[in-house]
């Protein structure tokens, strides 16, 4: 398999493979891959002739210095598990800070219309804006025609998405439905730090989202609220950060439901410092 540390290196690799037929996907990562990823990995696969997967942990998103220094990183493991989807349809980009980002790590400003307001952006100080960055980035690097991402960070795709209007870069962004351990939690590098006991107990997490979705056909969303609220109130492992229903669309919290609107349930909770995060389609 073939292993970039330098977007020079790479570039003129893509470029020598490229013809007028050719079509290039992309799976931006942070590393520590799971099945989640692999699904992307696929998705992408069967439908570009070659595909990039980076694998880079990324400063600039991290508002929390220990969530960065604890971050998993697993190069190794990780190329050897690309390697069992392909070993010569797969092209690994895993750059340095300073290829990356040269003598500025600084993030740029985007105005997302409202989007990074939401939830995580409640919670996590330039968060998006580092998201941003880095996909800008990484997009004018590699240049590919489709880039695929996991809805379980539902936010951060309509981010994307909103990136690339606004930047008008030339790529399709495609979300891909989540990928879900047996017991229902939501695939996350993070869930590497979580004890099989925690693991387990963390199946809580999406239960309690599917009770949502039931009970969204005939509840009031704050009676709802209220509900998922008490679930975690006092638990011995989970603290609530937040649940909110939005308009899948602009995120906006629900105020009144409409028929014309499709909506969405996000949850973010700490079991310990280990922080997850899930959603589910309502309608």
């Amino acid at each position: 398999m073939r292993v970039y540390t330098s977007k020079a290196e790479l570039c003129a690799f893509i470029s020598k493979e490229s013809t007028s037929t050719f079509s290039l996907g992309f799976v931006p990562t942070m590393g520590a891959l799971h099945a989640g990823h692999l699904s992307l990995v696929n998705a992408a696969l069967a439908q570009n002739n070659l595909v990039v997967v980076s694998i880079f942990v990324n400063p600039t998103q991290f508002d929390n210095p220990n969530d960065l220094n604890t971050y998993p990183r697993t190069l190794e493991e990780d190329i050897q598990l690309l390697e069992t989807l392909s070993k010569t349809t797969i092209v690994v980009y895993a750059p340095s800070i300073d290829d990356i980002y040269g003598s500025e790590m600084d993030s740029e400003r985007f105005d997302f219309g409202g989007l990074e307001l939401q939830m995580e952006g409640k919670f996590r100080t330039g968060h998006f804006d580092g998201v941003g960055t880095i996909v800008k980035h990484l997009f004018e690097i590699v240049k590919p025609d489709n880039a695929y991402f996991g809805e379980k960070d539902f936010q951060q795709l309509q981010i994307i998405k909103k990136m690339v209007e606004i930047t008008q870069l030339s790529v399709n962004v495609i979300g891909c439905p989540i990928e879900r351990e047996p017991n229902g939690l939501a695939m996350s590098s993070r869930n590497i730090r979580l004890s099989i006991e925690e693991k387990e107990t963390a199946a809580l997490i999406y239960k309690i989202l599917q009770s949502v979705k039931e009970k969204f056909r005939y509840e009031n969303h704050t009676d709802i609220s209220n509900w998922v609220t008490t679930q975690f109130t006092n638990h011995p492992l989970f603290e609530l950060e937040y649940f909110q229903i939005s308009d899948s669309i602009n995120l906006v919290p629900i105020q009144q439901k409409n028929q014309s609107k499709t909506y969405r349930a996000f949850i973010a909770v700490f079991a310990r410092d280990v922080r997850l995060i899930d959603n589910i389609a309502l309608n």
